[in-house]
């Protein structure tokens, strides 16, 4: 059978991507997945994982995108969307639909999860505040 979606097949093992900063957020490292490459800027998937203490969180915002899940890996994360506290844990998947706005302010220092977007060149736009913030859990 003739492939006619024009995406490339794709098989990343752990050694062949290293996690580096320098991603949207300078407090986690990412680790690319490869699929941006082979849906041609399609859809995004990365491995995210806690690299600094949230301190300051990320800020309210929200996303030009079409498409966005998070998958919990490991530890736990905590998230306002819009006005509610949301605590993802490992095994959790949250769908973020196209536009909510939300403020991941805590998470655990061994915190990882994946995430799959689409399109790949994804937004993120900072908006006004939602609510108040509550602290964030310091690291020992």
């Amino acid at each position: 059978m003739l492939d006619k979606t024009g995406t490339l097949f794709s098989h990343v093992k752990p050694a062949d991507t290293a996690y580096v900063g320098g991603g949207l957020r300078d407090f986690f490292l990412y680790r690319d997945l490869g699929i941006a490459k082979a849906t041609h800027g399609k859809v995004i998937a990365h491995l995210v994982k806690a690299n600094l203490p949230p301190e300051g969180g990320t800020g309210w915002h929200r996303h030009e995108a079409d498409f966005q899940i998070v998958i919990m890996l490991k530890g736990w994360a905590k998230f306002m969307y819009e006005d509610q506290v949301t605590l993802v844990e490992a095994g959790d998947c949250v769908h973020q639909r196209p536009g909510i706005r939300h403020y991941l302010f805590d998470y655990s220092p061994d915190m990882e999860y994946l995430e799959i977007v689409s399109p790949a060149d994804f937004k993120s736009i900072d908006v006004d505040p939602v609510c108040d913030i509550p602290p964030s859990t310091p690291w020992k």
